[in-house]
C-alpha cells in the first residue's frame, strides 16, 4: 500500500502542500491559518491514516519525539518490564520508544548506536554492555541526551538511575546469615560491571561483618554467553563440591538456572538448602517454594530515567547538573 504524504492532503483539502505542513507541525496559529482550516487538514490527514517521516521531520525540526532504550536481554524480565514501564512513560509525553538488545556484545552494541543515532533518536537510555564507555563518551561528547539504567561508568559522567546494589546484596546476605546458615555461597556473571560488582562487595562484607572472613572460594562466576545447559551443569557442580546450605544467585536468570540445578542436584530448597535472588521474577513468586528476592523497583526506575532524559531535551544547553539516581532496593522475603 502507498504511503500517505503531504502533497496527498494537500490536494484533498485543495491548499498548498506548505500550508498543510504548517499545520502538521504546529504551527497553524503562527502562520495565522483559521482554526476550521486547521481542523478540516487535521481530519483529512486523520482519514487518511496520515504516518509522518519521523526521520525526515527530525531533518527539518531537529527532533522525532522517538527515544532509543538499549538493554542487555529484552527476554530477560527485568529489561523487559522495563521496557514496558519506559514505552507507557514515554508516550505520556508524546514519545516513541525504539527498542534494541546488545546481548551483553561490544560490537553489537556500537552497531546499535550508530543505527539510532542514524535514525536521529533525540535521546538514549542505555543499560550498558562492558567495553561500551567509547560509544557512551562519544555520546556525551556529541551532547546527545543520555540516561544510564541499571549500570554505569565510574570514570564516565553520566546522569543514571539504578539501585544500591551493595545495600540490596548486603541485607540478602545477612538475612541468610540470620536465618542460621554457616556456608552461604555465591553464584554471579563474570563480569567487571558496576553493578554486579557492588552485589559481590555487599556479599562479601556481610560475611566479613559476621566473622566469617573473605569467601572467594565459595563464589562461582559465570560467562553470560556460555548458555542455559552449560550454566546449570557447573552449578550443579558447584552445589556437589562446595557442600554450601544457602545460595545467593546475583541476577534473576542465574537463579532460574539455579533452581533447575538444585533439582538436577536432588537438593530440597528450603529443607536441604536456603535461596535468595537478586531480582525478582514470576517464577520466583508463583513457584513452589517461592523465592525470597532483593527486588529493584522497575516502575520508578523507568520513570525516573524518562523523567531525567525529557528533563536534558527541554533544558539542552543550559548546563544543567547531571542526574544520578540511586534507589532502595525491598528485601522480600517469601518461602525459601
Amino acid at each position: 500500500m502507498k504511503s500517505v504524504s503531504i502533497k496527498d492532503i494537500a490536494n484533498e483539502a485543495g491548499v498548498s502542500t506548505t500550508t498543510v505542513s504548517f499545520v502538521l507541525n504546529g504551527k497553524a496559529k503562527e502562520k495565522r491559518i483559521s482554526e476550521d482550516l486547521k481542523n478540516e487538514i487535521i481530519g483529512i490527514a486523520s482519514k487518511l491514516n496520515y504516518r509522518p517521516n519521523q526521520i525526515a521531520r527530525g531533518l527539518r525540526t531537529g527532533q522525532t519525539h522517538t527515544l532509543g532504550l538499549i538493554v542487555e536481554d529484552i527476554s530477560n524480565p527485568f529489561f523487559a518490564n522495563l521496557a514496558k514501564v519506559v514505552e507507557d512513560e514515554a508516550d505520556k509525553f508524546g514519545y516513541t520508544v525504539m527498542f534494541c538488545c546488545t546481548e551483553n556484545s561490544e560490537t553489537k552494541a556500537s552497531s546499535l548506536i550508530n543505527m539510532l543515532k542514524h535514525r536521529q533518536m533525540d535521546g538514549f537510555l542505555i543499560t550498558p554492555t562492558p567495553g561500551m564507555e567509547e560509544e557512551v563518551k562519544s555520546l556525551k561528547d556529541e551532547k546527545k541526551a543520555i540516561v544510564l539504567i541499571d549500570r554505569y561508568f565510574p570514570d564516565l559522567d553520566t546522569s543514571f538511575v539504578t539501585v544500591d546494589n551493595y545495600k540490596g546484596a548486603y541485607e540478602a546476605t545477612m538475612y541468610l546469615v540470620r536465618k542460621g546458615y554457616k556456608k552461604i555461597g555465591l553464584v554471579t556473571t563474570n563480569s567487571a560491571q558496576v553493578q554486579m560488582q557492588q552485589r559481590y562487595e555487599g556479599y562479601q562484607r556481610a560475611l566479613i561483618d559476621q566473622g566469617q572472613g573473605d569467601n572467594e572460594h565459595n563464589v562461582l562466576k559465570l560467562d553470560f554467553d556460555q548458555g542455559k545447559e552449560r550454566s546449570v551443569a557447573r552449578i550443579a557442580n558447584f552445589i556437589a563440591e562446595q557442600n554450601s546450605d544457602a545460595l545467593f544467585f546475583t541476577t534473576n536468570y542465574l537463579g532460574v538456572y539455579g533452581l533447575e540445578s538444585l533439582r538436577v542436584s536432588g537438593k530440597k530448597v528450603p529443607g536441604d538448602m536456603g535461596m535468595i535472588c537478586f531480582d525478582d521474577n514470576d517464577l520466583f513468586r508463583l513457584g513452589t517454594p517461592s523465592v525470597t528476592v532483593v527486588a529493584q523497583p522497575i516502575d520508578q526506575i523507568g520513570r525516573e530515567a524518562v523523567t531525567s532524559l525529557l528533563h536534558q531535551l527541554k533544558n539542552k544547553g543550559l548546563g544543567l547538573p547531571l542526574s544520578k539516581k540511586i534507589l532502595e532496593p525491598q528485601l522480600i522475603i517469601r518461602e525459601t
